[in-house]
């Protein structure tokens, strides 16, 4: 390939653009809670395994398992940045950073659905992980507060019964 082959400018452009806008609607949907990783993080890493994605196939050619090797390493190697996200709080089992370690994952996929040019699936799992994230997540909240609620009294009534 000429470095300027402009068609496959445009569309590496397409692929590692939409990888970008995918990943950033993740990653806002983090920064707007407040979480660790956010719109910029989420964008990177799309965008960079798309790169990945784009340059074995530049590589490989019609061979596809050296594209499989590719998303392979993709899949376990950004496990590793999402493992950074999650914190063991305390003795009990508060473990923070889960679904922030699972949305890097995630934007992880989407950058390499994107990058395979796979943009209807990246989009419908963009879609389908937003409901998750932003209609989800307040109904997780609300049952989380309730059982610790439910916690509590069953603490206090043990209390009162060891008193008696």
């Amino acid at each position: 390939m000429h470095p300027f082959e402009w068609s496959v400018v445009w569309d590496d452009l397409a692929r590692i653009g939409v990888a970008m806008l995918l990943g950033g609607a993740i990653g806002l949907e983090r920064e707007w809670h407040g979480h660790w990783a956010g719109l910029r993080t989420h964008m990177m890493v799309a965008i960079g395994c798309s790169i990945f994605v784009i340059a074995g196939l530049g590589v490989a050619g019609p061979d596809r398992q050296t594209v499989t090797r590719v998303i392979q390493g993709i899949a376990s190697g950004i496990g590793f940045l999402g493992a950074g996200t999650i914190l063991k709080l305390d003795q009990k089992k508060e473990i923070k950073g889960l679904t922030t370690a699972s949305s890097i994952w995630l934007a992880a996929a989407l950058g390499t659905a994107a990058g395979l040019a796979e943009f209807a699936l990246a989009t419908a799992a963009a879609v389908i992980s937003l409901f998750v994230l932003g209609v989800l997540g307040p109904i997780e909240k609300y049952l989380e507060r309730r059982h610790k609620l439910h916690d509590a009294q069953h603490a206090d009534s043990q209390t009162a019964n060891r008193e008696q």
